[in-house]
């Protein structure tokens, strides 16, 4: 797994920032934490100030099951990694396990390897 050996090569977020601190939180402790309406149960990411579905004002962050399937994926650098591609490639319906991996004290980064 190449993982912190290649952060250097991308912008890294800032896990201080109130917006998402909880979600930089839950990857320090190990959970996936994504916001979900209080009203609806809906998952609100990006996080966003009104649920898209209910209008409700308040969501609680979440800790998620981990496992999930992929739909689709595009070939841009974003603030997660999918690991162990099978040398046949990738497929829409493929599953995925969240796992993270550790860049400082302060910085753990989500991450997906394929288990399927």
């Amino acid at each position: 797994m190449s993982g912190v050996a290649d952060v250097a090569e991308r912008h890294l977020p800032d896990p201080a920032w109130s917006v998402a601190r909880p979600f930089w939180e839950g990857c320090r402790a190990g959970e996936l934490r994504i916001p979900r309406c209080d009203r609806c149960g809906r998952w609100v990411w990006y996080p966003a100030p009104l649920c898209p579905d209910c209008g409700g004002e308040h969501h609680v962050w979440t800790a998620t099951a981990g496992r999930a399937t992929l739909f689709t994926w595009v070939t841009v650098r974003l603030a997660t990694f999918l690991r162990d591609i099978p040398t046949r490639g990738l497929r829409a319906g493929m599953p995925v396990e969240l796992l993270f991996e550790t860049v400082s004290e302060h910085l753990t980064l989500p991450a997906f390897r394929c288990v399927g």
